[in-house]
């Protein structure tokens, strides 16, 4: 007897609609708080031999995002990672329910600040960090290893390719950009590749676990 447990398809489920809120309220705190407060660089993640690190911007980092002094870079930043959280999140959490989805998105942003810090401490690197695209990369690559056939489309380029190729693409990507040390490069590579290892270990153990949630 199957005991398979079918769900309503949400269009905008519970907690990728609440981390979108929480995201641009932080967002609109940084605008409103940060000449006065420095709200930024208080919740962003510093390297840890630093003294202005601090254990809770382990989790603080992943709700900021560049802030509007920054420009049009502060507004591409956030949108972009709220419509990439949106497209591929919500999939997730109408299959897994909010309380796994929540956990694995908590738990790739976690794992890409832990790969973050620990880069930057053998490379000697000292720039802050901050954004939600670790867990993104995260939920990214959960998408493409459960959905790896379905064809994206990234504009500008009308191209149709398949998230599994795509993603190996963005890890290319931060590979080169994390080991090649690029000047100027303000983007958190390693980050990046923290959370789609977490991702990666995370959806590999639940379906070598439960092969019913392999898609």
């Amino acid at each position: 007897m199957s005991n398979f447990q079918f769900r309503r398809v949400e269009a905008f489920p519970p907690i990728i609609k609440n981390l979108i809120i929480i995201n641009v309220l932080v967002w609109v705190a940084q605008a409103i708080f940060d000449k006065e407060y420095n709200l930024t660089m208080k919740i962003a993640l510093w390297p840890i031999n630093t003294p202005v690190f601090e254990p809770y911007q382990i989790v603080t980092h992943m709700f900021a995002h560049a802030p509007l002094s920054a420009g049009t870079m502060g507004i591409l930043h956030i949108l972009f990672n709220m419509l990439v959280l949106f497209s591929f999140g919500r999939v997730l959490e109408n299959v897994w329910g909010s309380k796994r989805f929540l956990f694995f998105y908590l738990a790739c942003g976690v794992g890409a600040a832990a790969i973050h810090l620990l880069m930057q401490y053998f490379m000697g690197t000292f720039a802050p960090a901050l954004g939600a695209s670790g867990a993104i990369m995260g939920v990214f690559v959960a998408f493409a290893y459960l959905f790896p056939n379905t064809e994206l489309i990234i504009m500008p380029i009308p191209i149709p390719i398949k998230a599994k190729w795509l993603v190996l693409i963005y890890i290319a990507f931060d590979l080169f950009g994390g080991f090649g040390r690029i000047s100027n490069d303000n983007i958190a590579h390693f980050a990046h590749l923290g959370g789609a290892l977490t991702g990666f270990l995370i959806v590999f153990y639940w379906n070598k676990t439960n092969r019913r949630t392999l898609y």
